[in-house]
């Protein structure tokens, strides 16, 4: 619901690094959540996301982010160092998102951890 935070860390145990989202809207109706997230060196990011179902089995995902650096030299560093993963992340996302829905939907679940 609007208004929800959830706060995390993740890395290895000498260097967590922290995660913060929290939820700005959300609409079960028109199947709509919109987040702000907080990831690590000040990178802040808007996510709106939208399902779209097309049939009782398939539905269409469409997902806008928004990246926000901080400013000065830490910043442009920042944004230097991740722009390969800021070009591949959002490509590269739905695919993974698919892929590991998948086998929950048609029962391959335990067929993949076997291999």
């Amino acid at each position: 619901m609007a208004g929800q935070k959830i706060v995390g860390e993740t890395g290895p145990r000498l260097f967590h690094l922290k995660l913060a989202f929290r939820v700005i809207e959300t609409d079960a109706e028109c199947h709509r959540l919109v987040m702000d997230i907080k990831l690590p060196f000040g990178i802040a990011v808007r996510e709106d996301l939208n399902c779209t179902p097309l049939d009782a089995d398939y539905c269409r995902i469409d997902d806008r982010c928004g990246f926000d650096f901080p400013k000065g030299w830490r910043g442009t560093l920042t944004r230097v160092l991740m722009s390969r993963e800021m070009n591949a992340g959002p490509v590269d996302s739905p695919s993974r998102l698919k892929h590991a829905a998948e086998p929950r939907c048609t029962g391959r679940a335990n067929d993949d951890h076997q291999r």
